[in-house]
């Protein structure tokens, strides 16, 4: 006998993948964003500046430098996710062949982001040592 509106090969194991696959990103989501929230309970509260006070070489560089750590660690951490979302993905490939060559461009796209990430963090490194001559110092 057959249901009406039933699918065949049973439709709801998809619902379980969904659920499944929302789980996840909102976990992900979580472990990314969990930093970021005890850090900015411990930050102290900013002064106003005063007027008519310009900014310093010194304060601009400690500016970039700053954004520069940031997003170096905010793209390290995206690689990291794509890196544990290929291996999720290649445990539940179970044999299936398109779905292990995914998981594996996966695997190797988020290798080669963090990799890419961090050769830009260490020539960003070099030319600051260079342009305030402490490279050699």
């Amino acid at each position: 006998m057959k249901l009406r509106g039933a699918k065949k090969g049973g439709g709801g194991m998809s619902k379980i993948h969904k659920i499944h696959k929302v789980a996840l990103v909102s976990l992900a989501i979580v472990a990314v964003l969990t930093p970021f929230l005890v850090l900015a309970a411990t930050l102290p509260t900013p002064t106003p500046p005063t007027a008519g006070q310009a900014l310093t070489l010194d304060e601009i560089e400690n500016l970039i430098k700053r954004v520069a750590q940031f997003l170096i660690v905010v793209s390290v951490i995206i690689a990291v996710i794509f890196i544990i979302w290929g291996g999720v993905m290649y445990m539940a490939a179970r044999g299936n062949e398109d779905a292990v060559g995914k998981a594996k461009t996966t695997i190797f796209n988020g290798i080669i982001g963090a990799a890419v990430v961090l050769g830009v963090g260490v020539i960003l490194q070099t030319l600051a040592g260079l342009i305030t001559r402490s490279f050699f110092a």
